[in-house]
């Protein structure tokens, strides 16, 4: 069977890009700023990625691993993309002819930049793949979804940063186990009826949200501290507040609330960028 460019670009998640390609370019600017003349070949290459390749990646493992809770999940009716069996060896050959040429030019970056992007990939392919699936154990779920911080590791350290701040790390890593949190209380209903647990099953709509609430709220005072100054507190409590309307809302209704997430993350990215930049 071919894969249409099409539903490919459909299976990467186009509105979710920036998560990936959000990171990475912070952690390029966090290293070179505004000096365009030290942006050489490496940094143009991975910037290409971590759009199309890198997603596919991510969101075609979790789609062919995912599908016999797929085909009962309503989000998967439009909003996402339902891929079929038949579709499956057909999109391990795309995932694999995107990717394998990036991983080849690994050799051309330092060995700490290999290593964020071995990072990248085992978190990114185990999150969804056997014989972790990560997803489908409570609170491992989360804690993978810090897969979302090494593009931006990786990148500091392609763009030739030195010193890593480990408490800007760790800030990201606490933001991007919130953002899985959330993003899994929507689908409370349809895993419990499959029998997935998920870190959302496990503690409930409200406690979930109440931790993502904490998750958050320490993230923005690490960053903070990591040098963002008071930009990063004032963006923590931009989500602070999102999670405190979803937990008025009734659960059948929050994925309507939902749909603003990636609005809101695109715009903290946006800002950060900005932070940094400057």
């Amino acid at each position: 069977m071919v894969l249409s460019l099409q539903r490919a670009l459909k299976i990467s998640r186009p509105r979710f890009w920036l998560y990936v390609f959000g990171p990475f370019l912070l952690g390029c600017v966090s290293a070179i700023g505004s000096q365009v003349e030290r942006i050489d070949w490496r940094i143009l290459v991975y910037a290409i990625f971590f759009t199309f390749p890198a997603n596919v990646l991510i969101y075609g493992v979790n789609d062919i691993f995912d599908y016999e809770t797929d085909k009962d999940n309503p989000k998967k009716q439009g909003y996402e993309v339902l891929v079929k069996p038949s579709e499956h060896a057909t999109l391990y050959r795309v995932i694999f002819l995107v990717t394998f040429p990036f991983v080849l030019l690994l050799f051309r970056v330092t060995l700490l930049a290999q290593l964020a992007m071995i990072g990248f990939l085992f978190f990114s392919i185990f999150y969804s793949a056997e014989p972790i699936r990560a997803k489908a154990k409570p609170f491992l779920d989360s804690l993978f979804n810090i897969l979302y911080v090494f593009p931006g590791l990786f990148g500091f350290l392609l763009a030739g940063g030195g010193h890593v701040s480990w408490m800007a790390v760790v800030a990201g890593s606490l933001w991007c186990m919130a953002m899985h949190a959330y993003s899994a209380v929507p689908d409370i209903s349809v895993d419990q009826a499959n029998g997935i647990e998920t870190i959302a099953t496990r503690l409930g709509t409200l406690r979930t949200l109440i931790l993502c609430i904490v998750l958050y709220a320490f993230a923005g005072v690490l960053a903070s501290l990591s040098g963002l100054g008071f930009i990063a507190f004032l963006l923590a409590i931009l989500y602070v507040v999102l999670m405190s309307i979803s937990l008025w809302m009734p659960r059948h209704q929050l994925h309507t609330v939902y749909q603003y997430f990636p609005i809101l993350n695109t715009f903290a990215g946006f800002i950060l960028f900005v932070a940094i930049l400057l």
